[in-house]
């Protein structure tokens, strides 16, 4: 009898404002598949296309994402591997990768999906959670001066 290979998943995020919205993600992912890898997007990512400093760097979001038990490993990637899953796949070697939703029907994923299509590396996208985001925790802490 031949082992099953162990579904190896993927997910990308910059996890910079640690919130339920993030967890939940996290737990669907690892819920669908055998090993999850979670990567943190690199400072100079979140200053160059977020505009905007971290308010927790990338250590240490690693730390706290790598603590989680639906977490299997946690890795840094580069700005080119934020934008190139392909650049990803040929470090990390998946089967699946993970996305919020929004980014369904999007032109990057429809690029990453032809790419993927040929290698059986499937996508799957996740509902996020409406309720919460970090822009809008970051908006609440401003407004009220937190």
């Amino acid at each position: 009898m031949t082992e099953k290979k162990p579904r190896v998943g993927f997910t990308t995020g910059v996890f910079d404002l640690m919130h339920i919205g993030h967890l939940n993600l996290l737990e669907r992912c690892r819920e669908r598949c055998d090993y999850l890898i979670v990567a943190i997007c690199d400072d100079e990512y979140l200053r160059k296309y977020k505009h905007r400093e971290p308010v927790f760097p990338e250590d240490d979001r690693m730390r706290l994402i790598g603590a989680l038990k639906c977490v299997d490993q946690v890795v840094q990637i580069n700005t080119a591997e934020t934008e190139d899953k392909m650049l990803c796949v040929e470090r990390f070697h998946f089967d699946v990768l993970f996305a919020g939703d929004d980014w369904e029907g999007s032109e990057r994923f429809r690029i990453t999906a032809e790419q993927f299509a040929p290698l059986g590396i499937d996508i799957v996208f996740l509902p996020y959670t409406k309720e919460i985001s970090t822009t809008q925790i970051r908006r609440r802490i401003k407004a009220e001066n937190l």
